[in-house]
């Protein structure tokens, strides 16, 4: 597990959803990675322990970027989505996310 202290609230807060498309998939079956949106201010040590204490799993590194908005219209007028940042997370050998099994 991971050395550094955070306060359980702000780890609650850092992942907001997991990222669940067809390229998150394949990356996560080919690379055993998990790939989650999370909070614009995160940082890895934070992903990393947010990841281990709501899963129950082993993270051996964590890849970051920030989406950029994409310029969309709005009827007459031109808009701009939000950026978001995404947080690839790789876990080690053996460890697995199942987030079906709730359903």
């Amino acid at each position: 597990m991971s050395t550094l202290k955070f306060s359980d609230a702000r780890l609650l807060q850092v992942i907001l959803a997991p990222q669940i498309s067809e390229k998150s998939t394949y990356v996560a079956d080919k690379h055993e990675q998990v790939i989650f949106r999370v909070c614009p201010d995160a940082t890895k040590p934070e992903v990393k322990a947010a990841v281990e204490m709501l899963f129950k799993v082993e993270v051996s590194s964590v890849n970051m970027l920030v989406v950029k908005g994409k310029q969309k219209r709005f009827g007459r007028f031109m808009g701009r989505r939000s950026d978001w940042k995404k947080a690839f997370v790789c876990l080690k050998p053996g460890q697995e996310i199942n987030f079906a099994a709730g359903q």
